[in-house]
């Protein structure tokens, strides 16, 4: 199968670290979205979205998402905001099998709370309430994107590795 891995889902899901598992495993080159945008914008996603705001950051996301998805064998990790854009996902739908990496949000709280490489995505609110107003809004919008959901509370990277290297696997023969 010459498609892409394409790994969406909320912050602390994990898709970085399925990811690793999942290259390694196909021998595939990991891409993680958000490091190519930093890359390409040459300064940190806080910074960037500081100083240009969300939509040229969202802009600057659909045009790495092309980049990539003209792209074979690739495991791509992508940012939680990348279904934001219906055009995002019909592109990396196009040319990849799309896994959502789902959880409840105190499960996400758990895992990301000391994270602070990601600037508020809602003023005024507590770092959960923001989780749960967010993941509430984005839910229908990665269920629609996703060939296949994948919950992680309960499971180890290994283990979300391994049933998405099943489906993979499954599907090529």
């Amino acid at each position: 199968m010459r498609m892409n891995i394409v790994l969406i889902g909320y912050r602390g899901t994990g898709k970085s670290h399925v990811g690793s598992i999942l290259s390694k495993h196909f021998k595939r080159q990991l891409v993680s979205l958000d490091a190519e945008i930093v890359k390409a914008a040459g300064k940190s996603i806080p910074a960037f979205v500081a100083q240009m705001g969300w939509s040229a950051f969202r802009d600057l996301e659909t045009t790495q998402v092309r980049k990539l998805a003209g792209c074979d064998e690739l495991v791509i990790d992508c940012g939680g905001g990348v279904i934001e854009r219906p055009e995002n996902i019909e592109i990396l739908r196009a040319n990849g099998v799309v896994f959502w990496l789902s959880a409840h949000v105190a499960t996400i709280v758990a895992r990301i709370q000391d994270d602070n490489q990601r600037p508020a995505l809602v003023e005024g609110k507590t770092f959960t309430e923001e989780i749960a107003e967010v993941l509430a809004a984005r839910t229908p919008r990665y269920r629609a994107a996703a060939h296949h959901e994948i919950a992680t509370d309960t499971l180890n990277p290994e283990a979300v590795a391994a049933r998405i290297a099943a489906i993979v696997e499954d599907q090529s023969r």
